[in-house]
């Protein structure tokens, strides 16, 4: 089974940038479609965005054009690149290997610890 590991998340004010890395462990990264979940305290586990095997992306409505997924398959790392951060994209940010996938949708086969990330003045 694929190890993720996620990495980058800060404390920043709002309208910083932060930019996510999740590195996979196995070879099989380049033939999985991947999404990064964010889960914040006292609310539900919700997708934020999802990335083809062909590199094809959709994004939840609230991150469009603030938010690029993007992957390295030669260096089996995920990226999430966030800019014109909000105190609402407060939350642990975790990638996923997704079994199942589709538009913002990902039944996840594998998953990382998360990585923090904080957006307060």
């Amino acid at each position: 089974q694929v190890q993720l590991v996620e990495s980058g998340g800060d404390s920043v004010r709002p309208g910083g940038s932060l930019r996510l890395a999740c590195t996979a462990s196995s070879n099989q990264f380049s033939s999985n479609c991947m999404a990064w979940f964010r889960q914040a305290p006292g609310k539900q586990r919700e997708a934020v965005s999802t990335i083809s095997v062909s590199g094809i992306t959709a994004y939840r409505e609230s991150v469009k054009g603030r938010f690029t997924m993007s992957r390295d398959n030669a260096k089996n790392t995920l990226f999430l690149q966030m800019d014109s951060l909000k105190p609402e994209d407060t939350a642990m940010y975790i990638c996923a290997a997704c079994g199942v996938c589709a538009s913002l949708y990902c039944t996840s086969t594998a998953e990382g610890q998360g990585t923090q990330v904080t957006v307060s003045s």
